[in-house]
C-alpha cells in the first residue's frame, strides 16, 4: 500500500469505469442479494496536511440500479424501494473527514435517500496512488458500511411462511473507488 503523499493533495474524480458502488442485502433469510449503480459521479478533495480539510461529493442516480435481474432492478426503481421518478438520485456530501491511522479515515457525512439525510459515518482505507499507462494518477479508496433501510423510507417486505421476512431491513454499502487526479495545467 502507498504511504501518503503530497500525491494525494488535490481534486479527484471517480471513475465510473472503474468504481463499483454496490449494496448487499439478505434475501429470504437466506442468501445475499447484492448490486450496485451504474451512474455515479463523484469528487474528492483532500489535503494529506490537513484531513479535516478533506471532502467527498457523490451522486448516484437510481434508475442505473443493476442487481443482474431486470425484474427485481424494476421493481426496486419503484415506489416500493427507491421511487426512482420521483427521487432520482441518492446524494452523499461530506460534514467531516477524521484520520483514524496512516490510510484510514472515517469519512463522516450527510446521505439522502428517497428525500431522507441522515448523518452516517464510513470507514475508508486509502490503497494507494498510482500513475496509470495513459499517464493519469489515480488513487484508490474501498470502505463499506451498514445502514437501515427503514431509516430513509425504504420501507417495502413482505413476510415469509417461516415468520422471517423477504428482505432484510440492514443494508450494506460498498465502495470501491478509483478516482483520477485532476491536474491543471500548471501542474503538468
Amino acid at each position: 500500500m502507498s504511504e501518503l503523499t503530497s500525491d494525494l493533495s488535490g481534486e479527484w474524480r471517480f471513475d465510473p469505469a472503474h468504481t463499483r458502488i454496490g449494496f448487499s442485502t439478505r434475501h429470504a433469510m437466506v442468501t445475499k442479494v447484492r448490486g450496485a449503480f451504474n451512474d455515479i459521479e463523484g469528487v474528492i478533495h483532500a489535503d494529506v496536511d490537513n484531513p479535516a480539510n478533506s471532502s467527498v461529493r457523490l451522486t448516484i442516480k437510481v434508475a442505473s440500479i443493476d442487481t443482474r435481474s431486470p425484474q427485481r432492478d424494476e421493481h426496486l426503481r419503484t415506489n416500493d424501494f427507491f421511487d426512482a421518478p420521483n427521487y432520482p438520485e441518492i446524494t452523499f456530501v461530506s460534514t467531516r473527514i477524521d484520520q483514524v491511522e496512516a490510510g484510514n479515515f472515517i469519512v463522516n457525512g450527510d446521505l439522502t435517500i428517497r428525500g431522507v439525510t441522515k448523518q452516517v459515518a464510513v470507514p475508508i482505507d486509502f490503497i494507494g496512488v498510482e500513475r496509470d499507462p495513459g499517464g493519469q494518477l489515480r488513487a484508490g479508496f474501498e470502505g463499506s458500511r451498514r445502514i437501515d433501510r427503514q431509516e430513509f423510507g425504504v420501507k417495502w417486505n413482505t413476510a415469509l411462511d417461516s415468520g422471517g421476512m423477504l428482505v432484510s431491513d440492514r443494508v450494506m454499502l460498498e465502495f470501491e473507488v478509483s478516482a483520477v487526479k485532476v491536474e491543471s495545467a500548471a501542474g503538468r
